[in-house]
């Protein structure tokens, strides 16, 4: 199928494949995008593949105009998640037994769509026949009766951010990818000076035995970090840190055995995580580790202010930098935002805005109803004699560095109060906790007062808050997200509460796509679980239940 004659005059073209296999095909799409002047502004292909994580998995490209989505799912598991506008369909074989993926593939597909097809059985061409592909031999064309939404316009790609931490730096450089002109406007005098201002930070993912929906987030968020990071020059190198592991040791025997039944289905390669009994870990540590423990090989350490500057960077000359400017208000007038400071000066405006300025949103108006909280950080910064000398990150309930620049970083407390202030209990937890690691009660006996407090944006889920953000007061009676009402042109990157390092890239890639109408880069029940509009419907609910006799 020659696909070239059915892009051109195409602002957007998204190629579905039933099998990536080596990724020569692919290979092969790009390299024909890239020698035809009349190519489509963004080719995104779409492709099933094995021997992944399971799960959707974006894979970044070099050039800004292509994209890649390798599906680890079966088929039919794969289009009844994807959220995506189809232009070209390459069927190679559908392993699947019957024919009941036809009705979810039309279901994506846009009118005038062309598909190409090898080994299909009787049933399955008749089935794809029912549903609107007209075949002429192997090729098909789709058409429908059914209505079809028109294609979303290309939106103009103006916006503000603001907040200058890893959510903003990361919305920034997402958008500017894609050519948006993009203002960012930050209160304090520079990047990361809230929470992203710690000297360390800790990117591992998370494990369960049910492999939930916080699992499946974390693990996509995390893999797609590590291939962004590396695309942008890779952490030790451009971005400050190391890659050096995280050893993540068992709480107890019994959290042990839940591990070991994990470990004992097979499921994860051991680039990305492996069981360690306790000799083995012991013999990596230099310490005791008496339950063992998961060693995640790719996760490590990085400054998340390292991680904004390079985000920044590589935003060229599309971004305006506005650091000092103080609280910011925001007025709707004539479909554009108008962004101003306390005495009222505009400051910057622009159709749409992003929100990335965690607690703080809670002052704005437009976003006071969300159900966000600011939990009190303290970690510990230690010389590096006053710690043991650790080959990878260690953690538990805590979390302790290897040194960097003579620096350990320990920590870090969960604390309800806006005490913002270092203090001397807080420490002492912390050290409680890093002895309890190292199994060495007279570790960092009697040290100084020293590290750094911050306030980590948290939601109720303990998940971030991706998307337009809901307009609480016209809510009424909506039952379902899509019917929510949002307010025009305003989204969030909100809540990363302990995991801002890895969701940063994730959740900005993902409301880039969401603004351009691209194929998402996550399931639509993960995307649903990132949308803050979520918090609507469960506030209907809980006010629907019924009330207790002594109220």
């Amino acid at each position: 199928m020659n696909l070239q004659a059915h892009w051109r005059g195409r602002e957007r073209y998204t190629v579905f494949d039933t099998a990536y296999g080596d990724g020569g095909a692919v290979r092969a799409l790009f390299d024909a995008w890239r020698a035809d002047p009349e190519r489509p502004a963004r080719l995104h292909v779409l492709a099933l593949a094995e021997g992944l994580m399971p799960g959707f998995h974006r894979i970044p490209q070099d050039e800004p105009g292509l994209s890649l989505d390798l599906l680890a799912a079966p088929l039919d598991a794969a289009l009844g998640q994807l959220s995506a506008s189809i232009d070209a369909i390459r069927l190679h074989g559908v392993a699947a037994p019957g024919a009941a993926f036809a009705r979810p593939l039309a279901r994506l597909t846009a009118l005038g769509a062309r598909l190409s097809s090898s080994g299909l059985d009787e049933e399955q061409r008749a089935a794809l026949q029912a549903q609107g592909f007209a075949f002429d031999g192997d090729e098909a064309i789709f058409s429908s009766r059914k209505p079809r939404l028109p294609a979303p316009p290309a939106p103009e790609r103006r916006a503000l951010v603001i907040g200058a931490g890893l959510a903003g730096s990361s919305a920034a450089q997402r958008l500017c990818a894609r050519g948006w002109e993009v203002t960012l406007l930050e209160r304090h005098a520079g990047p990361a000076m809230e929470a992203s201002g710690n000297l360390a930070g800790i990117f591992m993912p998370l494990l369960s035995r049910d492999d939930n929906i916080p699992t499946r987030l974390t693990r996509a968020a995390y893999l797609y970090a590590l291939r962004l990071w590396e695309q942008l020059g890779g952490v030790g190198r451009a971005i400050e840190g190391q890659a050096c592991g995280v050893l993540q040791l068992a709480r107890d025997a019994e959290h042990a055995a839940v591990s070991r039944a994990i470990a004992a289905e097979g499921g994860l390669p051991a680039d990305f995580a492996r069981w360690l009994e306790p000799p083995e870990a012991a013999r990596l540590l230099g310490l005791p580790a008496p339950d063992g423990g998961w060693l995640f090989p790719q996760g490590g350490w990085a400054r998340p202010g390292s991680v904004c500057e390079t985000m920044l960077t590589a935003c060229g000359d599309r971004l305006v930098r506005r650091f000092g400017v103080g609280s910011v208000r925001l007025e709707y007038a004539d479909g554009e935002w108008i962004a101003r400071n306390e005495d009222g000066t505009a400051l910057a405006q622009a159709p749409t805005v992003v929100l990335a300025n965690g607690p703080d949103v809670l002052r704005m108006p437009q976003a006071s109803a969300l159900p966000l909280s600011a939990l009190r950080g303290q970690v510990t910064h230690l010389d590096a004699g006053q710690a043991p000398a650790l080959p990878v990150v260690l953690c538990r309930e805590a979390y302790l560095t290897p040194a960097a620049n003579g620096v350990v970083c320990a920590g870090a407390t969960y604390d309800l109060d806006a005490d913002p202030r270092l203090r001397a209990a807080s420490q002492d937890e912390n050290l409680a906790r890093m002895r309890a690691l190292v199994s060495d009660p007279g570790a960092a006996l009697g040290v100084p007062l020293a590290g750094r407090v911050g306030f980590r944006c948290v939601a109720p889920d303990r998940l971030p808050l991706v998307g337009r953000l809901p307009d609480f007061a016209s809510a009424g009676g909506t039952e379902r997200l899509r019917d929510v009402p949002r307010h025009p042109g305003l989204h969030t990157l909100l809540g990363y509460a302990s995991r801002g390092l890895i969701w940063a890239p994730l959740a900005a890639e993902l409301l880039a796509a969401q603004l351009e109408g691209e194929p998402l880069p996550l399931e639509t029940v993960l995307v649903d679980a990132l949308d803050p509009a979520r918090f609507v419907l469960r506030s209907r609910r809980a006010s629907r239940l019924p009330q207790s006799v002594d109220e």
